[in-house]
């Protein structure tokens, strides 16, 4: 099991010894799992948010992920481009801007519905060619927890556009597309990923990846500055 000490947003005692009771919990109940020191905090704090162990075994690395993601926190601002305004509402803004980092999510723009029932695409597509246009999704984290649409647009941008996002955290629920846009997504071998396989998934699971992203890089932040 992970020794990596987890950062917790938790601001009393009493909620600390719940957060780390529940973890012992998973541990315990997990017994083992396949995941790298650095992967099981992600797929730990998913389970948690769920309560759903399935999680453990449906969780997907590329191999790169969890470094390119803490890299790219630490570099400072990096851009985290959502799906759904739910994902965005659901990170810890001061976490966020420790780091320099700002959300950004384009479904219910305006313009993003418009080119969506003129050209007969979905407003998920449409957002994802947005922040194309706007230049966000280069060094960025992307993270799709609803739309398989976006993530499936998203790919054809990594292939055919040369969209270089930092990694891109899929994990859009459903079964229209889910599983196949996640399978998509992890085929490529350009930009790293981490995905749910099949048809879970949802806007609460990226948000809780992005959160133990984010206490990766705090206690790496931590770590280099004791040492220095």
């Amino acid at each position: 099991m992970s020794t990596i000490n987890t950062v917790t947003e938790q601001l009393t005692r009493a909620g600390q010894a719940i957060e780390h009771d529940s973890f012992s919990i998973i541990d315990a109940e997990v017994q083992g799992h396949d995941y790298t020191p650095e992967q099981w905090p992600i797929v730990r704090r998913m389970i948690h948010a769920n309560a759903d162990f399935d999680f453990n075994g449906l969780t997907d690395f590329h191999r790169d992920a969890v470094e390119a993601g803490v890299t790219a926190m630490l570099r400072g601002g990096a851009p985290v481009v959502a799906d759904v305004e739910m994902i965005c509402s659901g990170l810890s803004q001061p976490r966020l801007a420790h780091f320099g980092m700002r959300t950004h999510q384009f479904i219910s723009d305006a313009d993003v519905i418009a080119q969506a029932q003129q050209q007969d695409t979905t407003r998920a597509v449409q957002a994802m060619r947005k922040a194309h246009r706007l230049g966000l999704l280069q060094g960025a984290i992307v993270g799709i927890g609803n739309a398989p649409t976006a993530l499936i647009e998203l790919a054809r941008l990594i292939a055919e556009e040369g969209v270089r996002p930092a990694l891109v955290v899929g994990m859009p629920v459903g079964f229209v597309s889910a599983a196949e846009s996640k399978d998509l997504i992890a085929s490529q071998h350009t930009v790293p990923w981490m995905v749910i396989r099949g048809r879970k998934g949802g806007s609460t699971l990226v948000v809780a990846a992005l959160h133990a992203l984010l206490a990766l890089a705090e206690a790496r932040q931590k770590q280099t500055m004791a040492q220095g």
